[in-house]
């Protein structure tokens, strides 16, 4: 299956002008071919925990009109995406979750950051409890979130449960250390295909450091979409 990594700069608390980002990059990587885009953590609303504490308006539902474009732009397509944002959930406080949209445009998972990162994210978010999977023709996919991937854990549980890829939407600036500690690792240890959807732009905690890609079961780069431009890149996975 050939699938896609995205970086764009999100818009501060725009979720109308993200989508359209994201539902244009999601047409344009299925063109290539990709069966499935991953874009970064907090794509739809930019990386801004106090913004999002500040305005209720910016926490969405999972089948939020708002997101239309978005599954339009999935059936046109026939590519599945991977977006992450404050989603109304079980708890006193939205997710940090991950929602996969199907080829169809229908809901195909929901995961909810289980490892909140920093105050900010535990003042604005409630953690998740259980692990994220689905999948798409036939082969099986795990779900993780930034910080989640700092702990081996979920990798190892995604492998044990027969997942082959492992998508990791997060937010890394350019000097962070995953890039080469953390994301070949945990492909390297356990077997997995690793696919970084990640941002560009200033945030609440920096500048987004973009290199959106894939890593193969060896822990080697298969594809890097680089520091700067907005866009994506493809590999073979499974």
């Amino acid at each position: 299956m050939l699938i896609a990594t995205a970086q764009f700069a999100p818009v501060a608390g725009d979720v109308e002008a993200n989508v359209r980002t994201i539902a244009g990059l999601v047409r344009e990587a299925g063109a290539a071919g990709a069966r499935l885009v991953v874009f970064a953590e907090l794509s739809l609303t930019g990386y801004e925990p106090a913004l999002i504490r500040e305005d209720p308006s910016l926490v969405l539902t999972e089948d939020d009109p708002r997101l239309e474009p978005v599954r339009a732009a999935c059936r046109a397509a026939g590519t599945a995406a991977v977006v992450n944002g404050p989603v109304r959930g079980g708890g006193p406080l939205p997710g940090l979750a991950t929602l996969v949209i199907g080829p169809d445009g229908a809901p195909l998972a929901r995961y909810d950051k289980r490892h909140l990162y920093h105050g900010a994210e535990q003042e604005t978010f409630t953690a998740g409890t259980a692990d994220g999977r689905f999948t798409l023709d036939g082969l099986r996919f795990a779900l993780a979130t930034c910080y989640d991937n700092r702990f081996p854990e979920p990798a190892e549980r995604a492998a044990a449960d027969g997942c082959a890829v492992y998508l990791a939407s997060s937010m890394l600036e350019a000097e962070n250390d995953s890039f080469e500690t953390v994301y070949p690792v945990r492909a390297r240890d356990f077997g997995l295909y690793v696919a970084l959807g990640n941002a560009l732009g200033r945030c609440e905690i920096g500048e987004g450091g973009g290199r959106a890609g894939i890593w193969g079961p060896d822990g080697g780069r298969l594809a890097d979409a680089g520091p700067g431009k907005p866009g994506f890149v493809l590999a073979e996975v499974g």
